[in-house]
């Protein structure tokens, strides 16, 4: 009997270990394309010229560029990487699709959407554009409502699921499912100047973000953007994350969306000319990022 026990036992383990070496080699999402990004792969990997990246901000609560329109909200458009990405949808789709008609983007040009998080002021203009382009890979995490990815599916677009960091296309990547109740992404840009990092709202907090993109890749911090979501922090708690961003090394700072009025003031206060100002419509010329 004894024999026969450990018989089972060792045919157990070695189920045990084969569910185990599928789980990790299937741990791209079953509808995905995305490869599951190593901190050996970021070593490994190129990074893309400053020179050819334009990163767009197509909606915000803020103004920049006359002739577009405001509205609470995040979305940007990241050209000159190897696929053409529109980071979050904001929260009204004709606004969405309004301004990037002003702006002259044609939105067959997008090749993937990654939506940081499910709050409506991101993903609400997301049918919208589907509307215009259903080609384009549609990057959610994994624990977005099923109804959601659902509806994504329905407008023949593709669906990708995002739990773990991910590499997107070349040199650019997610951060992977961040934070606890509010669980969020964020982008990562590795170029030849250091890691942009763009957020949505940074629920998570944006220096658990920041800290994250460099734990991830060991790279210097050019330039932190998007959503920081400080609207009902303290000033001295605003300074402090502050501090701590520039402990982290990060150069360059443009605060938008959630990011609030005296967040906005205390980092453009603090950073100086390093303070990118970033609203809709509002074109980051990387030329000026040293």
């Amino acid at each position: 009997m004894s024999k026969l026990l450990i018989v089972v036992v060792v045919i157990l383990i070695c189920v045990i270990v084969i569910i185990g070496i599928f789980f990790i080699l299937n741990l791209r999402h079953e509808k995905g394309e995305g490869s599951i990004v190593m901190f050996k792969d970021f070593e490994k990997s190129s990074v893309v010229s400053s020179e050819n990246l334009n990163i767009t901000v197509i909606y915000d609560n803020n103004p920049y560029k006359e002739g577009l329109e405001t509205a609470w909200g995040f979305s940007c458009i990241v050209k000159g990487t190897e696929k053409t990405i529109l980071f979050d949808t904001g929260g009204n789709g004709p606004v969405l699709m309004e301004n990037m008609e002003r702006l002259k983007i044609n939105p067959d040009v997008i090749d993937l959407v990654v939506l940081s998080h499910i709050h409506g002021d991101h993903v609400g203009g997301l049918f919208s554009f589907l509307e215009e382009n259903n080609k384009a890979a549609v990057y959610v995490l994994s624990s977005f409502p099923e109804s959601f990815k659902g509806d994504i599916e329905k407008n023949g677009s593709k669906i990708v699921g995002v739990k773990d960091p991910l590499e997107l296309c070349g040199c650019v990547y997610s951060t992977g499912e961040l934070g606890t109740f509010i669980k969020e992404q964020s982008l990562i840009i590795r170029t030849n100047k250091g890691l942009i990092v763009i957020t949505g709202c940074a629920h998570p907090g944006i220096v658990k973000i920041v800290s994250k993109a460099k734990d991830l890749t060991g790279g210097d911090v050019l330039f932190v953007m998007g959503g920081f979501h400080l609207g009902d922090k303290s000033r001295e708690e605003i300074e402090e994350i502050v501090s701590n961003l520039k402990d982290l090394g990060v150069r360059y700072v443009g605060p938008c969306h959630c990011s609030g009025d005296t967040a906005r003031e205390i980092f453009e206060k603090e950073y100086g000319k390093n303070f990118v100002n970033i609203g809709v419509g509002k074109e980051i010329d990387m030329l000026e990022l040293n």
